[in-house]
């Protein structure tokens, strides 16, 4: 049968408008069902390397820091650690220091809490001229002889660092433990200058020197007592050993 013109181009507006409605219809599905796939892809990745990057680093410079920082090896440079005990002393150590800088030598102060309480002005001094500080105990007991609360609460007591030495050289695993217990590695020393029994500015020269080698821990006193041969001992032995070519480090406290 054949449609009159006018209809013929209804039916085709209609065939023409079904199958627009039909063609647009699949389109919304398959946009609404796209954009969740795309989520977990865009964010995803990225949440997960982020992650890597703030974790795997800081792992990494722990295991590797921890044992370097107590590294005293020289690697065959002539190193030498001068260290000095009992202080601060409000004559000496100033003197000390003056020499230290004089000789561009730094060194490490294992302080007394008493003294440190008493001037503790003297301490950012000794801090200020780069050199470090240790924990002497709070008054300088013999601490193999105290119970543990006050072998405790002598090494609490004393100031914060990350370097102890036990007074007198008197100590044993318990000591050792109880002051690990509190972030602290306990340093002795391998030359005993003896100058606490001032036997003389040449004499505690002569240990010095004598002791010398690279890596040497050297044990003197800016406190306690008159340490006036001490700090003259000191001037002529650092410049004797600089001429040697030895430096002068603090230890990593």
């Amino acid at each position: 049968m054949t449609l009159p013109p006018g209809k013929l181009l209804l039916a085709a507006a209609v065939l023409f408008a079904a199958a627009f409605a039909q063609a647009a219809q699949p389109a919304e599905h398959s946009s609404a069902q796209a954009a969740p796939s795309a989520r977990p892809t865009a964010h995803g990745p990225l949440t997960m390397q982020l992650g890597k990057r703030l974790k795997t680093p800081a792992r990494k410079n722990q295991r590797e820091a921890k044992p370097a920082a107590w590294d005293l090896s020289t690697h065959g440079a002539k190193t030498i650690y001068l260290t000095f005990d009992d202080g601060p002393h409000p004559v000496y150590t100033p003197k000390v220091l003056s020499i230290l800088a004089k000789h561009h030598a730094k060194a490490t102060f294992f302080v007394l809490g008493r003294e440190v309480a008493a001037h503790p002005q003297l301490v950012d001094l000794t801090r200020g001229y780069g050199n470090h500080i240790g924990n002497h105990t709070w008054d300088h007991p013999m601490l193999t002889h105290l119970t543990d609360a006050r072998i405790r609460q002598e090494i609490s007591s004393g100031v914060k660092s990350r370097c102890f030495r036990p007074p007198y050289r008197d100590t044993n695993k318990k000591v050792e433990a109880i002051a690990a217990s509190y972030h602290l590695q306990q340093i002795l020393w391998d030359v005993d200058t003896n100058d606490w029994k001032k036997p003389g500015a040449a004499a505690i020269e002569r240990a010095i020197l004598r002791g010398a080698h690279p890596g040497a821990i050297i044990l003197m006193h800016d406190g306690g007592g008159n340490r006036s041969e001490t700090v003259a001992a000191l001037d002529r032995a650092l410049t004797k050993l600089s001429a040697q070519g030895y430096t002068f480090r603090s230890l990593p406290c």
